[in-house]
């Protein structure tokens, strides 16, 4: 919708500006610095306004560039770190396998122990 709007706009803005130069036709004079001319405001207007139109429009497309650049840069950043997590949640979820293996191991070396100890002491005193 935002760009139907822009687009209404830029029509409305054209329109204007072609009314405006068709009413000045008369020639004026222009300093160029090194030079000077007789030209035709009609011209003078609609050469300003596609100027402005250039510059204006290469600017939104070096935006437009920038931005997708940067996207894609975050897009790179986002899968990375969705990689690493994933990653160390793995690395986690093993550690703690590991940890319960060891401690099951653990408590059953302790009671063959503690049942190999009452084995040999009958009366159960150390």
């Amino acid at each position: 919708m935002k760009m139907q709007w822009a687009l209404i706009a830029g029509l409305v803005f054209a329109l204007l500006t072609g009314i405006f130069a068709v009413i000045n036709v008369d020639s004026v004079q222009v300093n160029l610095l090194f030079n000077t001319v007789q030209i035709p405001l009609i011209l003078l207007i609609l050469g300003c306004t596609l100027i402005g139109g250039i510059i204006v429009g290469s600017y939104g497309i070096y935006r437009q560039y920038r931005l997708q650049r940067e996207n894609k840069q975050l897009k790179l950043r986002v899968s990375e770190l969705e990689s690493s997590a994933t990653s160390k949640s793995s690395l986690d979820s093993f550690k703690t396998m590991d940890s319960l293996d060891s401690n099951e191991s653990n408590s059953l070396l302790e009671k063959d122990s503690i049942q190999s100890q009452c084995k040999g002491n009958p009366t159960g005193t150390l």
